[in-house]
């Protein structure tokens, strides 16, 4: 592999873990390089596959950290939902 090749692989590791930084998934994180940084979702989802390779267990507690987040805020929405209705039906009493 040349040097551009390596660099632009650092480049793309680097840009990914500012997306874990932002609780981004891989979709997500595909979309914003291809978005902002022009790299083709395919390069991407390459160096994050390899990143997770080598940080099995970083990902995994990513992974559920990001799936705990989004049943909390599935949640509160439900919750929200329902005193909104409790509300709305007590201003009509």
């Amino acid at each position: 592999m040349g040097e551009s090749s390596a660099s632009y692989i650092r480049m793309v590791h680097r840009l990914i873990e500012e997306c874990l930084i932002f609780n981004m998934s891989k979709e997500e994180c595909m979309e914003a390089l291809f978005k902002h940084a022009n790299v083709e979702p395919l390069i991407t989802s390459t160096v994050w596959n390899e990143l997770q390779k080598e940080n099995k267990q970083f990902f995994e507690a990513y992974t559920s950290c990001r799936d705990q987040r989004a049943t909390e805020i599935q949640q509160r929405k439900r919750i929200q939902t329902k005193c909104d209705a409790s509300m709305e039906a007590n201003d009509k009493n």
